[in-house]
């Protein structure tokens, strides 16, 4: 959360001349429901399975697109393993705790889910020391600390 996938992933699309898509959007385009609605009222499981089936419906398409995947994708139902196909460049946008924590804090209104959690340094540095291995699978690796979109953009557009 708050490592630049969407506003990052829309530029690149625009500069390739694809569309972009976001995983989570498109599970709330197809259960007509918010993630927070899903896992309230269908739970994680639910939302986990959906996320899968989803994601790997889409990776399947024949264009070019560009998809962003939400934190906890690549740990669930082995779908990591998508960042190893060799049609697919994967790309991990890599932040600091304090970089995240400070994105995070600048929108919080649009971010609910961690609007009860007061450490949130704590919180987000944990998920990053979970997640590690999962978002360490991706081909590339971005470091998204201290650069604008458009130097990100350049250099993912760089590994293709």
């Amino acid at each position: 959360m708050a490592s630049g996938k969407s506003v990052v992933g829309k530029v690149l699309a625009d500069e390739l001349g694809v569309e972009y898509f976001d995983l989570d959007k498109l599970i709330e385009q197809k259960n007509h429901k918010s993630v927070q609605e899903i896992f309230e009222q269908n739970g994680e499981i639910f939302f986990r399975k959906q996320e899968y089936l989803l994601l790997n419906e889409w990776i399947e398409q024949p264009q070019s697109f560009v998809l962003s995947l939400g934190g906890g994708t690549p740990c669930y139902a082995n779908n990591h393993l998508v960042f190893q196909r060799e049609d697919v460049l994967s790309v991990y946008l890599k932040a600091k705790v304090t970089t995240l924590v400070d994105r995070i804090e600048a929108d919080e209104d649009n971010r609910p889910l961690l609007s009860n959690i007061s450490d949130k340094k704590g919180y987000i540095g944990q998920h990053l020391l979970e997640r590690s291995f999962y978002y360490n699978q991706a081909k590339f690796s971005v470091n998204t600390d201290d650069k604008t979109i458009e130097e990100i953009v350049t250099e993912i557009k760089s590994f293709l």
